[in-house]
């Protein structure tokens, strides 16, 4: 008997910090003393969550994953409320509505009543509260409104339903954790819709995707466009709980005459609404030469083969006698079509130094290279990757870069967004719209990279 399918455990994105020790599992275990068990990519994300440095604090103190409906996103709060009130902790769990904030409550007392921790609760509506005795630890619920919180003092701040968090109330609640030894701040929900109020979510995965936030932890389960709800593969992508929790057939119950819908709540799509490019137009327009200025020495090619393996493209840079760098794009055509058009101009062109990237079609170019007696590229590791970025975004500020005025490659510069590469801040571009090939972008980023970077030889004096 073959085991049933499940879903993705590990998130579509994320953005964790580097640790060494962890209190998840003791979390676990508490929460497994209910007689339930937490699955695989719970056990993982608490782990992160619970992360502590040398000096005993949480490495994050801010916390956000997003995940589907009905993944069980909320017995991961549950987890760390239930550990939060056997360590003493002072908790104030919002939600958007009475009702989730209620429901909430109840889920928290039938998982201690099944793990027979002794405590006391108090059941008012829109107050509810539970307290474990013999320790100070306490979770309180309400319901959020732009005053609500003021004047208390809490250790861990749960932001349920995030996708509904305003920035008013953000202002009245971000405080209540000021003063703790150890704050930590959850943010939990799915991607907003089109009629949510929030925009707190978003702008906290917004920086953390593109590797501006401090001290935080994000983890995602999503597609990045539109994509065919009939899709199981996508199903299983985007829903860890998918063949545990619930099944393809009730996947299959959901899929209805609002594809956008399913997108956001089972697919974890965040529909980007009115949202501004990284570079804007006017910023790169400025660095548009009226005439081709003059140049000197040798060109330097950068080459990207798309994330999804549809397209490669090429772009060329070279110095000015101005001392800048000159960036052009060669051309983006299909993979498929395969890399007899690069090596032909590779073989025509004087080439000091080629720069490709792309897993899914650069060593096949550098063995096409060697055939054709051209010096290997330089396959970029992850470090330079940010480098090369690094450098492009500082070559924008510092108007060192200067261009034609290319139609394809300033609609690629100017519609794309930040994304997080590693966890110390270091970032890339991906398009903000799905039919701009960010991969032209990218070729023009390692070309500039490399000719910035490279000196120029000086000839040697002899004298006598």
């Amino acid at each position: 008997m073959t085991e049933a399918r499940k879903g993705e455990q590990k998130p579509t994105q994320s953005v964790v910090l580097p640790y060494n020790e962890t209190k998840g599992q003791e979390a676990v275990d508490i929460y497994n003393s209910s007689g339930r068990t937490a699955q695989e990519w719970q056990e993982l994300m608490l782990c992160d969550i619970l992360a502590v440095n040398d000096e005993g604090l949480w490495v994050h103190t801010k916390c956000g994953y997003s995940i589907p409906r009905r993944n069980g996103k909320n017995e991961i709060v549950v987890m760390r409320e239930m550990w939060g009130l056997k360590n003493g902790e002072r908790i104030l769990h919002t939600a958007h509505r009475t009702t989730t904030s209620h429901a909430a409550w109840e889920r928290l007392c039938n998982q201690l009543d099944k793990a027979k921790i002794p405590y006391k609760s108090i059941k008012a509506s829109g107050r509810e509260a539970v307290y474990i005795k013999g320790t100070e630890g306490r979770v309180e619920f309400r319901t959020r409104s732009s005053k609500g919180g003021l004047g208390e003092g809490f250790d861990l701040l749960i932001i349920d339903e995030a996708q509904e968090y305003t920035d008013d109330q953000a202002s009245a609640l971000k405080y209540v954790v000021t003063d703790s030894k150890n704050p930590q701040t959850i943010f939990c929900g799915t991607p907003p819709t089109p009629v949510s109020s929030g925009t707190v979510f978003l702008k906290l995965r917004k920086s953390a995707l593109a590797g501006e936030s401090i001290n935080t932890f994000w983890a995602e389960w999503s597609i990045e466009r539109q994509s065919d709800p009939h899709d199981r593969e996508l199903w299983y992508q985007t829903n860890p709980s998918l063949g545990t929790v619930f099944t393809e057939r009730s996947v299959l119950d959901e899929v209805g005459d609002d594809p956008v819908d399913f997108n956001i709540q089972r697919l974890g799509l965040w529909i980007q609404y009115n949202q501004k490019s990284a570079i804007s137009r006017a910023e790169w327009q400025e660095l548009q030469a009226a005439a081709l200025p003059g140049l000197k020495g040798k060109l330097f090619v950068g080459i990207k083969y798309g994330r999804d393996g549809k397209n490669v493209a090429m772009s060329i840079a070279v110095k000015t006698k101005e001392g800048k760098v000159l960036v052009e794009a060669i051309d983006c055509r299909e993979v498929r079509a395969g890399n007899a058009w690069i090596i032909n101009f590779l073989k025509q062109a004087d080439v000091k130094k080629v720069i490709a990237d792309g897993a899914n079609g650069q060593q096949l170019l550098s063995e096409e290279m060697k055939k054709a007696k051209l010096k290997a590229p330089v396959l970029p590791t992850v470090k330079q990757v940010i480098v090369a970025n690094a450098a492009f975004e500082q070559g924008i500020c510092s108007k060192n870069i200067v261009h034609m005025g290319q139609p394809s490659l300033e609609q690629a510069v100017s519609n794309c967004e930040k994304r997080a590469i590693g966890s110390n801040g270091g970032f890339g571009y991906k398009a903000i719209r799905e039919e701009i090939e960010i991969a032209l972008m990218d070729s023009a980023i390692y070309a500039y990279w490399a000719c910035s970077e490279s000196k120029e030889s000086k000839k040697q004096k002899i004298s006598y």
